[in-house]
C-alpha cells in the first residue's frame, strides 16, 4: 500500500506542477509571434518524441551536475515526469484553444479586452471545460509510467513487487498479478470518469443548444 500511494502521489504531484507550464506553453503554441512559438514548438516536439526513461536518466545524471546538489530519487523522478508532462499537456491545452469557436477571441477583443485578458477570462475558462476528459486521460497514462521510476531506486508501486519477489522467489506469477490489480483499478475508474465527464459536457451542450419555449400571453 505504501508503494501504491507513492505513485498516486507521483502522479498526481506531476500532473500538477505540470499544469501551470503546460498553460503557458500551449498559450504560446497558439501565439501569432515566432519568440513564443518557436521555442514553445521546439520543447514539445523534442520531448514528445523522447522516451521518459531517456528523461530519467538525463534527470538523473545531469540535475546533480547542473546544480552541484544531490537529490533524492523521488525528486529526480518528479522533476523527469513535470519535464516530460508538460509537453503532451501543453498539446491538450493547445488543442483546447483551437477548438474553440474563433468568434469567442473576437467578441472579447471587441468589448476592449486585451489578448491575455481575453485568455483569461473567455478562453481559457471554456476551454479548459474541454480539456478536463483528456486530463483525466493523461493522468490515467502518468499512472502507469511512473512504473519506469523504479529502476532509479524510487519507492513506489513497481518498486514494492520487485522487492516483495525477491523475497517470495516461488511465487513471481502471483506478485505480479497483485501488481496489474493495482495499475488496474485507478486506471480503470479514471477511464470510467473520463467517459462520464465526456457524457455530462455533451449533455450539457445539448442543452444549451435547445431552443426555449415561446412564451404566450
Amino acid at each position: 500500500m505504501g508503494g501504491f500511494a507513492g505513485t498516486l502521489i507521483l502522479a498526481g504531484v506531476g500532473l500538477g506542477v505540470s499544469f501551470p507550464l503546460a498553460i503557458l506553453i500551449g498559450f504560446a503554441r497558439t501565439s501569432q509571434n515566432p519568440v513564443f512559438f518557436i521555442p514553445a514548438s521546439i520543447w514539445v516536439y523534442t520531448l514528445r518524441g523522447i522516451p521518459l526513461l531517456m528523461i530519467l536518466f538525463w534527470a538523473y545524471f545531469l540535475i546533480p551536475e547542473l546544480t552541484g546538489r544531490a537529490m533524492t530519487p523521488f525528486s529526480t523522478a518528479l522533476a523527469a515526469i513535470i519535464i516530460y508532462e508538460s509537453a503532451f499537456m501543453a498539446e491538450i491545452v493547445r488543442a483546447g484553444i483551437m477548438g474553440l469557436p474563433a468568434g469567442q477571441t473576437e467578441a472579447a477583443r471587441s468589448i476592449g479586452l486585451g489578448y491575455w485578458q481575453s485568455m483569461r477570462y473567455v478562453v481559457l475558462p471554456q476551454a479548459l471545460v474541454n480539456m478536463i476528459p483528456s486530463f483525466v486521460n493523461q493522468f490515467v497514462s502518468t499512472v502507469k509510467a511512473t512504473s519506469i521510476v523504479y529502476i532509479i531506486g524510487v519507492s513506489e508501486l513497481t518498486f514494492v513487487a520487485q522487492q516483495v519477489n525477491a523475497i517470495e522467489v516461488t511465487n513471481p506469477v502471483r506478485t505480479f498479478i497483485v501488481l496489474a490489480f493495482f495499475y488496474f483499478i485507478p486506471c480503470w475508474g479514471l477511464s470510467v470518469l473520463s467517459r462520464k465527464i465526456e457524457r455530462d459536457i455533451g449533455a450539457r451542450r445539448k442543452a444549451a443548444n435547445v431552443p426555449g419555449k415561446e412564451i404566450r400571453i
